[in-house]
């Protein structure tokens, strides 16, 4: 938890820099202008670096003129926008929650948070099944329900409604089951996402960041209202002093993705909300050129016959696979403008390499101290990638800003003020399984009062060919840290000499090593002090490197071929010529293993009694185990070590 000290200075400081401002925004201008003006329409003035996107997007009008503000609270209604009607109710889980006075932001409640006191219970929440709930020990408000009734605007309701009437009703299902638990406000951490239910998870999650913006959106106006009504009628007056409804910056959504696909998916899920002619999308254009694939280029695995490659990893690679991208998402009440300034915009769209590599190239993140609903999506994707990246953005996420940005601290809600943003805000994390690093990320940084939620997921074994003899050897192992150095040594004495005096098993030998830290050490050895002839498969293998190792060991050139898994997730290529293969680690991907014990039959006459398979684990494998073994296996395997 900060120290109160260190907030208060910080804080004074800020207000020290924001009051040298010469071009610091007012909150109340002199020169009154009649509430006739402020109804009129104003043309967007493109700049112009965006004056082709413009020309290709065509919007007709937005409400608001596009300025470098850093906040709503220049922002102004638009015909017909009755704010006296679009007031959230007191009672309103928004106002609860990310109002002026939250009911369970109480001291403490934050002490349990921060010395990791929850008080922990079994729930069912509807399609997704069973789930474990943490409430703050001490608190006083919270509570282990995971179903909430969703205080979804109109505007958005009514057509969501119709379009989940043309919808298979387990999907329906599904979508209503995700809407009632983020309307509790807690975090949420999804172990595991099927494939053929992303989509309608994604778009009900599209549907509780619209909901939340435009809530804020709407409270920020009436306020904007009342201040310009109380200026009206009585200029020497005291301004109304319950006008608190901001963050430092407007930003209040980021959504992490490990590609630019995912980016144009999550797209396409939130203007799945904003349907024209209700909404102009601005430089819809540009992010389809930027996003998508270039103009006449083939997707070799959307185009490929059915069973080419694996449906994840389709899934996962068509389109653009970029990992470095930010994009700024504003709404106003009748425009989605994409590529928006991050410090006017609403939604944030990034990987974490670009979030990282724009917060040092600018020495600021200032611009994620305000952010109230975090959505990391694909995780299983992210941790195949730099983790490090992931880390590095939670660390920036709600901190204190560095510089005003012409705040109106008039308007900041007192638990901003107070440095408590990360105890309000909610969480989302989803993932096709479960791994150290993203348990360790809920378990560490989600520190949301209201409480959060851990959907359990029930492994089956997974199918591999039949009659093939699978060994799992266990080693001894009491420290986490220890684990990689006692992994390495049982490898290096036992399991490899064991294979190295065997005629058969000294040969046509796939040794698949996980992690790739451990990979580079295991292909040191092999480097240094194996003797036998191997090839290597790693991501960073050329298409000479792969069509030469392949080749080498088929021939049987090669006696052994290390892959890491790395390589398979991007590549996912079929290897012939193997018989033996001997896992250093159980994969992260379940499906891998079924895939490597295949892969001795795809040569002709190959019989199970001919594939030996040895996979190396400890107890720190269990989330690996129960994926490939099943959980209750993984439990017996673990026990009987």
């Amino acid at each position: 938890m900060d120290d109160g000290n260190s907030v208060t200075t910080r804080l004074l400081t800020l207000l020290n820099v924001s009051a040298t401002k010469i071009g610091k925004r007012k909150r109340a201008e002199v020169d009154f202008v009649p509430a006739e003006k402020l109804n009129r329409r104003q043309s967007l003035k493109s700049t112009e670096s965006d004056t082709i996107s413009e020309k290709e997007s065509k919007p007709i009008a937005v409400e608001e003129t596009m300025e470098p503000a850093t906040d709503e609270v220049g922002e102004t209604k638009d015909d017909g926008d009755d704010v006296e009607a679009e007031e959230t109710a007191p009672s309103d889980s928004y106002e609860q929650h990310f109002g002026v006075n939250p009911a369970g932001l109480s001291e403490s409640s934050r002490t349990s948070v921060e010395s990791h006191s929850w008080k922990t219970s079994r729930e069912k929440v509807g399609k997704y099944g069973t789930a474990i709930v943490s409430i703050p020990e001490t608190s006083d408000t919270a509570t282990s329900s995971c179903i909430s009734t969703p205080s979804i605007i109109d505007n958005f309701k009514t057509p969501f409604t119709a379009r989940q009437g043309k919808q298979a009703q387990n999907q329906v299902n599904l979508q209503n089951d995700l809407l009632s638990t983020l309307s509790t406000n807690k975090d949420l951490y999804v172990t595991y996402t099927a494939l053929e239910s992303r989509r309608c998870m994604r778009e009900a999650m599209a549907l509780h960041v619209l909901n939340h913006v435009t809530k804020k959106r709407r409270r920020v106006l009436k306020n904007n209202e009342r201040l310009t009504r109380a200026t009206k009628t009585n200029p020497d007056a005291p301004l109304p002093e319950d006008v608190q409804d901001q963050g430092f910056t407007r930003p209040s959504i980021l959504i992490l993705l490990p590609f630019r696909s995912s980016a144009l998916d999550w797209f396409n899920a939130i203007t799945s909300h904003t349907p024209p002619p209700a909404y102009q999308v601005e430089n819809r254009s540009r992010f389809l050129s930027e996003y998508g694939l270039p103009a006449g280029a083939i997707d070799k695995l959307v185009t490929a016959e059915p069973g080419t490659y694996p449906p994840d990893h389709v899934e996962t690679f068509k389109g653009n696979v970029d990992d470095n991208f930010r994009v700024g998402m504003k709404m106003t009440r009748k425009t989605v403008k994409m590529f928006a300034d991050f410090y006017g915009c609403d939604i944030i769209i990034a990987s974490p390499l670009g979030l990282r590599r724009s917060i040092e190239k600018e020495k600021n993140g200032d611009y994620l101290s305000s952010i109230e609903v975090l959505i990391v999506d694909q995780m299983d994707a992210l941790t195949m990638q730099n983790w490090d990246h992931v880390k590095f953005v939670m660390s920036h996420l709600n901190k204190l800003p560095k510089e005003s940005h012409d705040t109106d601290f008039s308007r900041i809600k007192p638990w901003y003020l107070d440095g408590h943003a990360a105890y309000l805000r909610q969480s989302i994390l989803l993932s096709a399984y479960e791994t150290p690093e993203t348990r360790f990320l809920y378990n560490s940084s989600l520190k949301n009062v209201a409480g959060k939620i851990r959907i359990e997921k029930r492994w089956s074994p997974v199918a591999i060919p039949a009659g093939i003899d699978q060994n799992f050897i266990h080693f001894d192992c009491v420290n986490p840290v220890d684990e990689p150095e006692k992994r390495f040594h049982h490898f290096t004495t036992q399991l490899l000499p064991a294979v190295l005096k065997s005629a058969v098993q000294s040969t046509n030998t796939i040794i698949f090593v996980p992690s790739s830290f451990d990979f580079i050490r295991v292909h040191n050895y092999f480097r240094k002090s194996a003797g036998v002839p191997f090839a290597v498969l790693s991501e960073y293998s050329t298409n000479q490197d792969i069509s030469r190792a392949r080749q080498g060991f088929f021939k049987g050139q090669k006696s052994f071929l290390l892959i890491s898994e790395r390589f398979h997730f991007y590549k996912r290529y079929k290897i012939r010529g193997c018989r033996n293969i001997i896992f250093y680690g159980p994969p992260d991907h379940p499906q891998y293993f079924t895939e490597f014990l295949s892969h001795p039959f795809l040569d002709e006459g190959v019989e199970a009694s001919d594939v030996t398979c040895r996979v190396l684990f400890s107890n720190y494998d269990r989330f690996k185990l129960e994926r490939i073994a099943g959980t209750e296996a993984a439990i017996d395997l673990i026990k009987a070590s």
